[in-house]
């Protein structure tokens, strides 16, 4: 397990840097173009050339580059030319917002969908399987703004329960995340549900589970001790892979409710050109990729000791 971890670790600090790498070259190799993204442009050449001398960037490429992985692992993520402030300084409590909707969101989407996967996937064919594999193919169909317009439809203009944005102007509110966590659950569930639900039919199928079956065991425990366990494979991967997606799928969400979240800052950044809010939001979102991707793999030896990585 240590080797494992030992080898997972190295991968990620390989990856990290190969992506660091590829996403400076694509931003920031030529710096006439950063200085017209930041100053903007209709500065003039004077104001441009005196602004890449303060920053070095007449320096040699490979310099610029390791001063500026130097940087950014020391915190210094540059500033913002949109909000006039240190990137770090916006990038985490943001990061924290989309956390903390992220959180709700797992929440509810891991025992509700393992729960109703586990329970489709024991009754293969039978009219409970077919509710839930037709209702999580809906969800899954419909798409985040659509959710989000249709919810706002019943639930604010409608009924007048919960409000139509989530700024958090007057300070946390819990009633302004029940939209948002609504619109992520009903569209990230119905692919987990499936994933599970795949799974278990197939472990249902297995000879170990059939020689439990024969043996005599209780339902419950042949379901606790010996399908369970091999069927949350399949969903474990793919619960690993939907923190990544949360991360660029929360844009249209954050968008919609008016959230001040990770997705929304990148959004924003990217309308506006913000040079470096944008590299520091996409080296988050590789940081996170590589690690979920580690964690995996080390998740498959728990799930299934015969499972070995070289």
């Amino acid at each position: 397990m240590i080797v494992l971890i030992g080898k997972r670790l190295g991968i990620m600090v390989l990856t990290m840097f190969a992506v660091s790498l590829l996403l400076f070259l694509l931003l920031e190799f030529s710096p006439g173009s950063v200085a017209t993204k930041v100053l903007g442009q209709f500065a003039s050449e004077e104001q441009k050339n005196l602004w890449l001398e303060q920053r070095g960037y007449f320096e040699p490429v490979w310099y610029r580059y390791f001063a500026w992985a130097s940087n950014f692992i020391t915190g210094d993520l540059g500033i913002s030319h949109r909000y006039k402030a240190p990137v770090a300084d916006i990038l985490w409590p943001r990061l924290w917002n989309t956390a903390i909707l992220g959180f709700w969101t797992f929440a509810l989407l891991i025992p509700i969908s393992l729960a109703l996967g586990v329970l489709a996937g024991m009754r293969e064919g039978s009219k409970l399987d077919r509710t839930i594999s037709v209702t999580s193919i809906i969800t899954t169909s419909i798409p985040e703004f659509a959710s989000a317009v249709f919810l706002s439809a019943i639930f604010v203009f409608g009924l007048k329960l919960l409000p139509g944005t989530s700024g958090m102007i007057g300070g946390f509110e819990f009633k302004q995340l029940v939209l948002p966590v609504l619109v992520l659950l009903i569209y990230d569930f119905g692919y987990v549900t499936r994933m599970t639900r795949a799974s278990m039919a197939e472990v249902m199928t297995t000879h170990y589970v059939r020689t439990a079956v024969l043996k005599g065991l209780p339902r419950h425990k042949v379901i606790l001790d010996h399908a369970l366990r091999n069927a949350l494979i399949a969903p474990f991967t793919v619960i690993m892979l939907q923190i990544n997606w949360l991360l660029s799928g929360v844009i249209v969400v954050e968008f919609a409710f008016a959230y001040k979240g990770f997705g929304a800052l990148l959004l924003e950044a990217s309308l506006n050109q913000d040079i470096f809010v944008i590299e520091a939001c996409s080296m988050v979102a590789v940081f996170v990729a590589v690690s979920t991707q580690t964690l995996a793999d080390i998740g498959y030896t728990y799930l299934n000791p015969r499972i070995r990585f070289q």
